[in-house]
């Protein structure tokens, strides 16, 4: 990124002066391709302002939990920062306890917890994202740990 992409000390957030983008962790939603420019794209347009993902993810990789006033800059496929994006809730809770709400906040289509849950599972259950844990034989179940996290696009870029 550019550095004349950077925030001023009249930010009403707080950010501390010329603090630049390059210094937030990236949002990457799914792999490179037509399906994440399709979520950029949600997002975007204010469809999407939440995400789900198990909590087996941030256990396994060693990273922390998202919290609330999180910044990350959102990224196309060709890596390019398009907004950021601000964490407005983040909550914990079993697969089974998804509601039909964060499943229409997800915004990718899915009206009720049902529909969600079933592509999800079948996401989480897919070779190739088994493939990335340490124990790909994880058990998916109504008990399986969801974090599930919304946000708002805070600033286009």
């Amino acid at each position: 990124m550019s550095d004349d992409m950077q925030f001023t000390s009249a930010d009403p957030c707080g950010r501390t002066d010329r603090e630049s983008l390059e210094d937030l962790p990236k949002a990457e939603f799914m792999m490179p391709g037509p399906e994440r420019d399709r979520l950029v794209g949600l997002i975007l347009n204010g469809t999407k302002t939440a995400t789900a993902a198990m909590l087996l993810d941030y256990e396994d990789c060693g990273e922390p939990l998202p919290q609330v006033g999180d910044r990350s800059v959102l990224v196309d496929s060709d890596d390019h920062g398009v907004a950021v994006l601000t964490t407005t809730d983040v909550t914990v809770v079993r697969l089974a306890d998804v509601t039909d709400q964060h499943a229409i906040d997800e915004g990718e289509g899915d009206t009720t917890a049902a529909q969600w849950r079933r592509t999800h599972e079948a996401f989480w259950d897919s070779p190739d994202y088994r493939a990335e844990f340490s124990d790909p034989h994880f058990p998916l179940d109504d008990d399986t740990l969801v974090v599930l996290e919304r946000f708002a696009v805070t600033e286009r870029l």
